[in-house]
Order: C-alpha cells, then structure tokens, then sequence
C-alpha cells in the first residue's frame, strides 16, 4: 500500500504537442515510476481527437494518484481559451471538467510553459521561461509563484512581428539557423530589459539549435523537466 505522505503521491505528467502527446508518471517530484509513453498528435487536431488521444495515454499507465495535463494554449479554470497550434474550435471546451470525469481522480490542465516551468525554476526572484518549437511559449514566476498564462510569445517583437512569427518553427524553416539565432540573441536582450529576470530557462525542442555563448543568466533546460514540472505544481501551485 502506498504511504499517505504528499511525497509518496504519484503523478501522471501528460505533455501536449505539436507532433506527440506524452506521458510519463512520476513519484514524488522527481523520481520516474513509468517510463515515458508517446502517442502521435491526431491531425487534424480537433477537442475530441485530442482529449481521445490524452485518455488513451492515461489507460497506458497504472498506479498514479492525480494527473497534470500540459496544455498549449492558455486555460483559465480548466476552461480552454486559446489552442493557436491546434485545430478547430477549441475556445470555450471544458477540458479539465471533460478529463477528470475520464480520469476519476484529481487533475489539472494548465498552460504547456507553465508545466515546464515549475519543473525548472529555483523559486528565487523573477525566473522567466521561453519553450521554443512549433511556437513560442512563456512563463513567469515570482519568488516561486506563477504569473499564469503569460503567452508572451504573442507580443509585438520587431518588425510588426510577433515572438512566435519571428522565433517559431515556420521562421527557423524560412531564415535558418544562423539568423535564428541572431535573432534569439536580441529577443534574450529585450526580454532582459523587460523582466529584468534573475534566470531565463529556454526549452522546447528547439533549444538544441542555440549555437552562441548564453550569458550567465540563460540556461538551456530539457524537455523532460516538463514532467517534473507536473509533479511540483501540486507542491508549488
């Protein structure tokens, strides 16, 4: 029988992503009970192709006592509002409401960079998260405390352009790596004014193209901490 203690509780940590829906379950907050299970992205991705795909990557597993759902877009209450690399409706679909009543047992949806955030941050001043890949996500805390949903990947950058429309996949494939990176450099630059961040975490799948000198207050993080991250939330958030 499993010990009643908090640390002792098991998480099912699932990932949404552009291309897989991950799963990884983990006990405590950082020691992998099951190792990582991965189901494609249904296409198109629609709410219900989507949240089928999540209830079978929860079947895969056994023995967890909650669940955390890293989601990309913003969700306020379990309640979806914006899925930008998703397809479909999405606005308005009560994804938490429609998973716990699938899962049986307690479970949060949150924004995918907030997840992978909790996973990486020290809890000390104002740390600040990019995830690079499909898009741009980003997250912010405090000594600790989450600002949700920040989705800053949505902000003017330069040239009229957003983050995501500068830094996302759809410009690494158009520019290249090269000038990628020199515009990462000044994305780095500018959000350092803006937050004035202790530490920056930069993930996602596209942080392994980051090919310049990272000051020392940038750090590359792996994709992974995203499940401890849903672990820690429950301790953290």
């Amino acid at each position: 029988m499993a010990s009643k203690t908090r640390t002792a509780l098991t998480t099912l940590t699932i990932d949404i992503g552009g291309q897989g829906i991950k799963g990884m379950t983990i006990q405590g907050t950082e020691t992998i009970a099951a190792p990582r299970h991965r189901l494609k992205t249904p296409r198109p991705a629609t709410s219900d192709a989507v949240i089928d795909t999540i209830v079978k990557v929860m079947h895969h597993f056994h023995d967890y006592h909650r669940v955390t759902v890293g989601f990309p877009g913003v969700v306020v209450g379990g309640v979806v509002d914006t899925a930008p690399n998703l397809d479909g409706r999405w606005k308005g679909v009560r994804l938490q409401e429609r998973l716990v009543e699938a899962a049986g047992i307690p479970l949060r949806v949150i924004n995918d960079a907030d997840m992978q955030g909790f996973g990486a941050i020290e809890g000390k001043g104002v740390e600040m998260v990019l995830t690079l890949g499909t898009g741009v996500g980003s997250a912010l805390f405090v000594e600790g405390r989450l600002v949700p949903n920040l989705e800053f990947g949505h902000h003017p950058f330069e040239h009229d352009e957003t983050y995501e429309e500068r830094l996302g996949q759809n410009a690494l494939n158009e520019i290249g790596p090269r000038h990628w990176n020199r515009r990462m450099v000044r994305a780095i630059k500018l959000l350092r004014r803006i937050f004035n961040f202790r530490k920056l975490y930069l993930g996602g799948g596209n942080s392994r193209i980051i090919d310049f000198q990272l000051p020392a207050d940038v750090v590359v993080v792996k994709n992974s901490i995203a499940f401890a991250g849903g672990a820690k939330m429950w301790e953290l958030g």
